[in-house]
């Protein structure tokens, strides 16, 4: 039978063809899953944590991503209650995520303290490496990187605007959040820089929203000046309630957002935190291509904002030099 197979030969060859078929089928019929991407955030879907999102997306789209296409997402908002976050980092895990994106400080935190395998970029870095999250900014480790707005120095130059817009000003009020981690170095700094020019610091803690207006009530009978608002998720999602009750006691504020100054604050001077979204993407992309986060060094953006509310000013019956408003870099009237 030379160059013909016999039948038990046949048989067991087409036996092992067979077993290899259903593979093939399975490959073509069930190709592999898209990227998921899960977003954790502290903050209010509503408010500017839901914008956040789209500049990311923006960012994606410019290195050739679709969602739905290239990617899927899901998002958890923790609606401003901190306490809410682990929960939301474990309804994520099961999900099993490529990459979470946490979108702020106070979600990398559960979310690096619930897993150290799955890659987690955030844009809103802060005292990562005194955190724990990461070793270095040049050498990460880890599963954590991303960007660091919180500039050293941010917080003293919030202290000089505060005494150029009121000149007279010997108290200075500082709302804080210091649930957050972000906030204690930044009250640090705050209270050295105040000390250096003469000022007194007087201060009102809040960590939800209804204790907002009880702040603001505390800090007017405390004969502050003009407010400093520090930089910390719930106090960026609550700018609307915080300009109003500031504009009821006639109280001028400075930020480190421009997202509070957009929704009435006074003055804000800091980062583009639309920009650090937006260059988040070119992580997650890395990522998704095999980098290990603990490879891709932290970035810090280069160019701060000054950002100006002509209305809140006249409202509270406060004038803006025209030098001042040569400076600034955008002018909400």
């Amino acid at each position: 039978m030379t160059g013909h197979l016999g039948r038990r030969e046949f048989i067991t060859l087409l036996g092992g063809a067979a077993a290899a078929w259903p593979l093939a089928a399975r490959a073509q019929v069930s190709p592999k899953r898209r990227p998921l991407i899960a977003w954790l955030a502290g903050g209010i879907a509503r408010g500017p944590a839901g914008t956040y999102p789209a500049h990311f997306l923006d960012g994606m789209r410019e290195l050739g991503y679709l969602e739905g296409r290239d990617f899927d997402m899901v998002y958890r908002f923790a609606e401003g209650l901190q306490d809410r976050l682990p929960a939301l980092v474990e309804e994520i895990l099961r999900l099993k995520p490529d990459v979470i994106l946490a979108a702020a400080i106070n979600a990398a935190v559960p979310a690096r303290k619930a897993t150290s395998m799955i890659p987690i970029v955030c844009p809103a870095l802060a005292d990562a490496v005194q955190l724990g999250l990461i070793a270095s900014e040049a050498r990460p480790g880890g599963n954590v990187t991303g960007i660091e707005p919180y500039v050293a120095g941010l917080p003293a130059k919030q202290v000089e605007l505060a005494r150029e817009i009121a000149p007279g000003a010997s108290r200075v009020g500082l709302l804080t959040n210091l649930q957050d981690p972000k906030a204690p170095p930044q009250r640090q700094e705050v209270e050295t820089a105040a000390k250096a020019l003469g000022m007194t610091i007087v201060g009102a803690d809040v960590n939800r929203p209804e204790e907002i207006e009880g702040a603001f009530h505390a800090l007017a009978s405390h004969q502050a000046d003009v407010v400093i608002v520090l930089q910390s998720t719930l106090l960026l999602n609550l700018g609307r309630q915080i300009a109003e009750s500031a504009l009821a006691k006639r109280l001028p504020t400075v930020y480190g957002y421009r997202e509070n100054v957009v929704a009435g604050g006074l003055i804000s001077y800091g980062v583009d935190l639309r920009w650090c979204y937006h260059r988040s993407a070119s992580f997650v992309d890395k990522v998704l291509h095999g980098t290990s986060p603990g490879e891709l060094p932290v970035e810090f953006p280069t160019k701060v904002v000054l950002s100006i509310n002509l209305k809140t000013a006249k409202a509270i019956g406060l004038t803006i030099p025209e030098l001042f408003l040569a400076r600034a870099d955008e002018v909400i009237e």
